[in-house]
C-alpha cells in the first residue's frame, strides 16, 4: 500500500501530520509522534508579538508607567508565559532536526507585516524544512475595507518569501468575500501550500469575575466540513499544496479530505484527546479500508470526489444546499 504524498515539494511517508500544537514543545515527543507514524510535525508558533518584543526590548518600555493602563496591560501575557523565546525556538528547531528524521515544519503566528519577519531567515538557518504563516487577524475598524484586509494578508507573505527559500504555507480563515480568489492571489505572491482552517478561538466571559477569558475548545468531526468543501472547490485550481485540518479526528476524516483534495490532513485535537498512539490507529485504518476497496495509493485517492472530478460538480455549490434542505423532515414524535 503505497501511503506516500507530497506537500510544499516535500516527499512524505504518509498524509498524516501532526499540526501546531503544544505537544511539540518537548523533543521526546516529536520523537514519539515520529514513531508512531507521523510523516512531517508543525512546530508550536512563535507569536508575532514575541519577535517585535524581542527585537526592541519593549518589556521594560511596557512596564515603565503601568500605573496609568495597568488594567489593558493584563490583556497581554507576561514575557515569561510564553512558551518558547525567539532564541529557544530556533535551538528547539535545531534539537527537533537532530532527534527526528521527519521534515519540521516551524510556525510563525502573525497579524501585520514589519521588520519581525527577517526572523524568518533565522528559521531558515536553524534548519527548519518549512515555514507555517499562521495568520490570525481580526479587522475591527468599520472604516476599513476588504481589500486592505486582503492586502494584509499578501503583504505578510510577500516579506517572509523575501527573507527565506524554503517552502511557505499560509494558514488561513475562510472569511474572505471571495475565498477562491484570495487563494488564487496567496497561490501567485508564492505561497506554496494553504492550510484550511484557522480556528479563531473565540473568547467567553467569565460571569463570576466578570472577566474576559480566553476559551479553547478542541475540534470536532463536524469541525471538517468546511475545510473539506473548500478543498473540494480549490483542488486543480491552484498550483500550492492544499492542507485539511480543523476535525479530523478518525481515518474516515482523512479519507474524506483526501478525496475531496488534500494533499496531507493535520492531526491536532485527536492527538490531545487520545494520545500519539492515535497516529498510528489512523494510519493502519486507512491503510485497510484503502485495501478493502482496492485502492492502490494515495495519490490514486487524492482529488477523485473533488469538484473537478465529482460526476456532480454541483454538489459542493448551491444545489446541495438547496436539497440538503428540501430533503430534511422532522422527526415525528
Amino acid at each position: 500500500m503505497d501511503l506516500t504524498t507530497k506537500y510544499l515539494g516535500l516527499e512524505l511517508r504518509t498524509p498524516l501530520v501532526v499540526s501546531a500544537s503544544p505537544l511539540s514543545e518537548d523533543v521526546d515527543n516529536l520523537k514519539r509522534m515520529e514513531d508512531a507514524g507521523a510523516s512531517a510535525i508543525v512546530l508550536y508558533s512563535l507569536f508575532e508579538e514575541q519577535l517585535r518584543q524581542d527585537r526592541l526590548e519593549l518589556n521594560q518600555h511596557l512596564e515603565h508607567g503601568t500605573e496609568s493602563f495597568a488594567e489593558a496591560l493584563t490583556y497581554f501575557p507576561d514575557a515569561e508565559e510564553y512558551h518558547l523565546g525567539p532564541e529557544e525556538y530556533l535551538k528547539h528547531i535545531a534539537a527537533a532536526k537532530k532527534a527526528t528524521r521527519i521534515p519540521i515544519i516551524a510556525s510563525l503566528n502573525c497579524s501585520s507585516p514589519g521588520g519581525w519577519t527577517d526572523y524568518a531567515k533565522q528559521i531558515q538557518k536553524a534548519g527548519a524544512d518549512a515555514l507555517e504563516l499562521n495568520i490570525y487577524y481580526i479587522p475591527t475598524d468599520p472604516d476599513l475595507p476588504g481589500t486592505e484586509v486582503e492586502l494584509n494578508y499578501l503583504d505578510i507573505l510577500k516579506a517572509v518569501r523575501a527573507n527565506v527559500s524554503i517552502p511557505i504555507a499560509v494558514k488561513l480563515s475562510p472569511f474572505f468575500s471571495n475565498f477562491a480568489n484570495m487563494a488564487k492571489r496567496l497561490d501567485q505572491a508564492g505561497a506554496n501550500g494553504l492550510v484550511l482552517f484557522n480556528r479563531f478561538y473565540q473568547p467567553d466571559i467569565e460571569l463570576e469575575s466578570l472577566e474576559v477569558k480566553p476559551n479553547i475548545l478542541l475540534s470536532t468531526p463536524m469541525s471538517m466540513r468546511l475545510p473539506l468543501r473548500w478543498i473540494a472547490l480549490l483542488h486543480g485550481k491552484v498550483k500550492a499544496s492544499l492542507a485539511g485540518t480543523s476535525g479530523i479526528h478518525r481515518a474516515s476524516d482523512a479519507l474524506k479530505m483526501l478525496m475531496a483534495g488534500a494533499d496531507v490532513t493535520m492531526l491536532c485535537s485527536t492527538i490531545i484527546r487520545h494520545g500519539i498512539p492515535q497516529i498510528a490507529m489512523i494510519e493502519r485504518d486507512l491503510a485497510d479500508w484503502m485495501q478493502e476497496h482496492e485502492y492502490e495509493s494515495v495519490s490514486q485517492l487524492k482529488g477523485s470526489l473533488s469538484q473537478k472530478n465529482c460526476a456532480e460538480p454541483a454538489a459542493f455549490e448551491r444545489a446541495q444546499y438547496m436539497k440538503a434542505l428540501t430533503g430534511f423532515a422532522m422527526p415525528r414524535t
